[in-house]
């Protein structure tokens, strides 16, 4: 099912996805497309995938600053930078999954790794703060739509989207 999705992509883009053409396009039942992914959300989400995994290894694992050895800081700022990045290389797919339902993006599988990894940098960081609540304020401005409004409404650069939470940043570390 995920090689018919990402077929349906490739050639009518991600806006043509559906659970529906993506079973008939797979061979499958329709609710075996909706038991699977749940919603078009869960399909995207999953065709994100791959990606998604290299990009968890390189902060969970990989060299500084992104990854272990550097201080929580440090991390703290390379791994949103990192995330406005992996938002901007994907956004399409991310601006339909994360709009699916009100919830959707933080529902996710990814969003709740980054925000337990955050939250985790967060409390080192900075003891006397609530974790939760501050990566989760941390994380509001790499969403899918706020990034498309600011680099397609604005017209700025993700330079000036890394230096503002840099800014907001250095207000709260």
């Amino acid at each position: 099912m995920l090689d018919a999705a990402a077929r349906i992509v490739a050639t009518e883009g991600v806006k043509a996805l559906a659970l529906d053409e993506v079973a008939r396009a797979a061979g499958v039942g329709t609710g075996t497309a909706y038991r699977r992914f749940g919603d078009r959300a869960g399909l995207i989400f999953a065709l994100l995938d791959e990606e998604e995994a290299s990009f968890q290894a390189a902060f969970l694992q990989g060299p500084p600053p992104l990854g272990p050895g550097a201080s929580a800081a440090e991390r703290i700022h390379a791994f949103l930078h990192a995330l406005v990045d992996r938002v901007e290389a994907q956004l399409e797919m991310l601006l339909v999954a994360e709009t699916s339902s009100p919830v959707a993006r933080y529902r996710s599988g990814p969003y709740m790794v980054y925000h337990t990894h955050l939250a985790s940098l967060l409390g080192e960081a900075r003891p006397n703060v609530d974790p939760h609540y501050v990566a989760a304020a941390l994380l509001a401005p790499v969403s899918a739509t706020l990034i498309s409004y600011q680099l397609r409404e604005r017209g700025l650069g993700t330079d000036v989207l890394k230096s503002g939470l840099d800014d907001l940043l250095r207000l709260n570390l």
